[in-house]
């Protein structure tokens, strides 16, 4: 339907949208580092380049895997900042479905940005190595694409939900 026939929500979703993206692709590398590369020790981040067989090994994967917690911080920090902001602003309807789909799309797109360009490409470390390690990276990378799909959804459903035309704007807490 065409947004003349008042079925399309009114307001602009883009920065409630790009907040929701950046906070995915957070929280993915998070769930990535802390459970495949902490808790599950299946790999580290230079893992196929520098195997861990020593302190100094070790070290040096931890270092990068530290630089890799901190790009996932700052993603994160960044996600949570342009929804700080989106919640400011007037022309920003809160979409519950559209911040949910559009993080499912965030972690999506890290899994098969970084299921692609280090697990295939640059060959720096798989998901599990060992036998089967390019079944685990195929279903890492497919795992990604279902959640894009999953998330494009739910994005489409609140930009079209009835109940999101009539809906306050984001407003931040005011504390203090």
């Amino acid at each position: 339907m065409s947004p003349s026939q008042g079925n399309e929500v009114v307001g602009n979703r883009r920065p409630l949208l790009a907040a929701a993206l950046l906070l995915g692709v957070g929280m993915g590398g998070f769930v990535d580092g802390i459970l495949l590369h902490q808790i599950l020790q299946w790999h580290n981040m230079l893992a196929s380049q520098v195997p861990v067989m020593d302190l100094v090994s070790s070290k040096v994967n931890m270092f990068w895997d530290g630089l890799f917690h901190a790009f996932t911080w700052l993603t994160t920090a960044t996600g949570l900042a342009l929804l700080w902001r989106a919640g400011t602003r007037a022309d920003v309807p809160w979409s519950g479905r559209v911040l949910l789909g559009g993080a499912l799309m965030g972690w999506g797109l890290f899994n098969v940005v970084e299921g692609l360009i280090d697990h295939q490409f640059l060959g720096l470390h798989h998901v599990k190595p060992g036998p089967h390690q390019l079944a685990w990276d195929l279903g890492f990378l497919a795992f990604g694409v279902v959640l894009l799909l999953v998330g494009g959804a739910w994005v489409r459903a609140g930009r079209e939900h009835p109940r999101a035309r009539g809906s306050r704007p984001l407003r931040p807490l005011h504390v203090g």
